[in-house]
C-alpha cells in the first residue's frame, strides 16, 4: 500500500522504513502522506510498543524532495507545508514509542521527522544540517518548537539561520541525540533498546511517554505550527526568496 516506505510489525516492534535509498530517503508530498498513514496504522496494532524509524541504505534522509521545487505541484506550496506538519504530528503522537535510527545524511525535513520522535540514536558517522534559509524558506512542519524543545532557542536560531552543518557528537552534546555508537553497532543498538523497552507495561510506556509530551507542550507547544504552512507559501511568492532558492539549487548541481 506504500511506495516510498516499507512497514512491518513484529510483536511488540514495529518499523517504518524509507525506502528511497538511491536518492538518499527525501520526503516528497507523497512520502510525507505516507509517513502520516503508516502512524496512523500503527496505532491499529494495539500490541506494538515500540516503532523504530529509519532510512535504507546510507542516509536516514535527505529531507524535503529538491526536485518538487522545478516541477507544478497538485498541492499548493501551503497544502504542501500542511502535509509536512500533519506527517510530525502523526509521529509524535504514536501510542507507540518511536526511536529514530539515524546514519548518514539527516537534514532539513528529515530532522523534523527525527525530532518528532521521543528517542534518537545516531552512529558516529551521522551528520546533520537545516538548509532551509539558504533556500529562501522558513523551517517549517513544526520544526522550530521541536528543536527548540529539544535543544533551546539559542542554538535553534544558530543552527537554522547559519544553515551550517554538524555532526553526530555536537547533537547530542546539545541534548538532540540519546545516543550516538559506532557504524556498525547503531542496528543492534537501536534493536536491543527496542527489545528491552517492548519488555516493559504497554500502559507505563505511554503514560511516561504522554506525561513528559503534556509537560512540553506546556513549555513549546507545536500547536501554533499551523502558521507554518502561510510562512512557507509565501516564501514561494517573494522575489528574494526565489534567487536565494535559484542560487543553492545551481550551486548543488554544480557540486554533484
Amino acid at each position: 500500500m506504500f511506495e516510498n516506505i516499507a512497514v512491518e510489525t513484529k510483536g511488540p516492534i514495529g518499523e517504518i522504513r524509507l525506502t528511497r535509498p538511491e536518492k538518499l530517503n527525501p520526503l516528497s508530498t507523497q512520502t510525507l502522506q505516507e509517513l502520516a498513514a503508516a502512524a496512523r496504522q500503527m496505532d491499529e496494532h494495539r500490541e506494538v510498543k515500540i516503532v523504530i524509524v529509519r532510512g535504507e541504505g546510507r542516509a536516514f534522509s535527505a529531507g524535503a524532495d529538491l526536485t518538487s521545487f522545478n516541477q507544478r505541484q497538485a498541492l499548493s506550496p501551503r497544502e504542501a507545508g500542511e502535509v509536512g506538519r500533519e506527517m510530525a504530528d502523526a509521529i509524535e503522537s504514536m501510542r507507540a514509542l518511536a526511536i529514530a535510527s539515524i546514519r548518514g545524511w539527516c537534514v532539513g525535513g528529515g530532522l523534523v521527522l527525527a525530532a518528532a520522535c521521543d528517542l534518537r540514536i545516531a552512529s558516529e558517522e551521522a551528520r546533520f544540517s537545516i538548509p532551509e534559509v539558504d533556500l529562501g524558506i522558513p523551517l517549517a512542519w513544526g520544526g522550530i518548537p521541536r528543536l527548540v524543545r529539544e535543544i533551546g532557542p539559542a542554538l535553534t536560531k544558530e543552527l537554522v539561520l547559519t544553515c551550517r552543518p554538524f555532526d553526530a557528537e555536537e547533537a547530542r552534546a546539545a541534548g538532540f541525540l540519546n545516543r550516538v555508537v559506532p557504524e556498525d553497532e547503531l542496528d543492534a543498538t537501536v534493536e536491543a533498546l527496542a527489545e528491552s523497552l517492548s519488555k516493559k507495561a504497554a500502559l507505563t510506556i505511554s503514560a511516561t511517554k504522554r506525561h513528559v509530551n503534556a509537560v512540553t507542550d506546556q513549555m513549546v507547544g507545536t500547536m501554533r505550527s499551523w502558521s507554518d504552512a502561510d510562512g512557507l507559501a509565501y516564501a514561494f511568492s517573494d522575489p528574494e526568496c526565489a534567487d536565494a532558492r535559484r542560487a543553492y539549487l545551481e550551486a548543488r548541481n554544480k557540486k554533484s
